[in-house]
């Protein structure tokens, strides 16, 4: 009984879980959501450093003498704040996909 791990009476076979391809395609879905938000995460978080260290924009004044480099700074904050809850929503339409594909492959 390798790889198989008892749930309550019944035991679950992760071989066989991870081969099924409900897995792969929730695992495809999980992949294809998340991807856009890491990509624009990675961009904005090394934009900001270039755009400091390489030019100017940034350095002129935003509100009074706050200048942009603060704005963008906080801002990553707010953005992270805002992808974290888009995705606490999103997973939890993944959680009862998750229920549902452990359920169809629990042995009995």
């Amino acid at each position: 009984m390798t790889n198989q791990v008892a749930r309550g009476k019944s035991t679950m076979d992760y071989e066989k879980l991870v081969q099924s391809e409900d897995f792969k395609g929730l695992v495809k879905r999980k992949q294809n959501f998340s991807r856009p938000y890491v990509v624009f995460f990675f961009a904005a978080y090394f934009l900001l450093p270039l755009l400091t260290g390489y030019t100017k924009i940034l350095e002129t004044p935003a509100i009074g003498a706050m200048t942009w480099t603060w704005i963008y700074a906080f801002s990553m904050f707010v953005m992270v704040w805002i992808f974290t809850s888009i995705y606490m929503n999103k997973a939890k339409q993944f959680d009862v996909e998750v229920d549902k594909i452990i359920e169809k492959n629990v042995l009995k």
